[in-house]
């Protein structure tokens, strides 16, 4: 009988993991990415996919029970922190082995003019201090902390088109997926005059094209700090998060939770 995998998904990694496992595992695995719903028209997945929640640990717990999942890797975003901190405590609930896949921080260029944040409240006290127009490309859910700046117009980037006006003073909305090419966030800052970008410090080589361009235009870069990862295995590539699969499949016990 197959081995069951878990994803929990929604970035370009975890697909990126559906596909090589289900081509380097074929029929011997069969995995199941689950996607929270937030994005209205998801990339192509193989293997079955689920959407929607799971209604905290306790619901999550319930379901790799049920469905008699052998291992969960959590392939969510960087700052999903709840999230994450609810697949650990299901999967210790429920004794299955977890698995953090986790991109790699961006490196700081010596030529990177990086403003570390801590909360996205803090970026947008700083923001009006030291730019006028402002590519914000923060995802759709923290976009109210802004609501309060003035004199600052917004150039706002979103995976989906907002069902309903921003709450910004000055804005303008473009829509797009990454990966994103180094030319294209070029002619983003220069045909917008973008003077100060506000970002997550997600990592990753999807969006660091921007930073890029950042840098080559002398930009202040505004950027929000990770929340600390969740305690457990973690791994930084889809490679390495294979190769720990295969591992548990060569030697089940040796990652059985106690």
């Amino acid at each position: 009988m197959a081995k069951k995998l878990l994803i929990l998904g929604g970035t370009t990694e975890a697909a990126a993991l559906a596909r090589a496992a289900t081509a380097r595992f074929g029929d011997d695995l069969a995995v199941t990415t689950s996607l929270a719903g937030r994005t209205e028209r998801p990339g192509p997945i193989p293997g079955q996919v689920r959407i929607g929640g799971f209604g905290g640990p306790a619901g999550l717990a319930a379901y790799l029970e049920q469905h008699r999942f052998d291992w969960l890797i959590d392939a969510t975003h960087p700052f999903a922190a709840r999230i994450s901190a609810e697949a650990r405590q299901a999967c210790e609930a429920a004794a299955v082995p977890r698995l953090l896949l986790l991109r790699p921080l961006w490196r700081r260029h010596p030529l990177d003019r990086w403003i570390e944040v801590d909360d996205m409240n803090a970026a947008a006290g700083i923001v009006a201090r030291i730019g006028r127009r402002a590519l914000l490309t923060i995802g759709a859910g923290e976009i109210a902390c802004f609501s309060a700046v003035a004199g600052v117009r917004f150039l706002v980037r979103l995976v989906d088109p907002p069902r309903r006006p921003l709450p910004l003073r000055f804005c303008e909305v473009v829509v797009g997926r990454g990966p994103f090419e180094l030319a294209d966030e070029r002619h983003l800052i220069a045909r917008h005059a973008i003077n100060v970008l506000v970002c997550k410090a997600s990592g990753g080589a999807a969006t660091e094209a921007k930073l890029v361009a950042a840098r080559e235009f002398s930009l202040p870069v505004v950027m929000l700090r990770r929340p600390p990862p969740e305690p457990g295995d973690l791994v930084q590539t889809v490679e390495e998060a294979l190769d720990w699969v295969a591992e548990a499949r060569a030697s089940p016990e040796a990652k059985r939770v106690s």
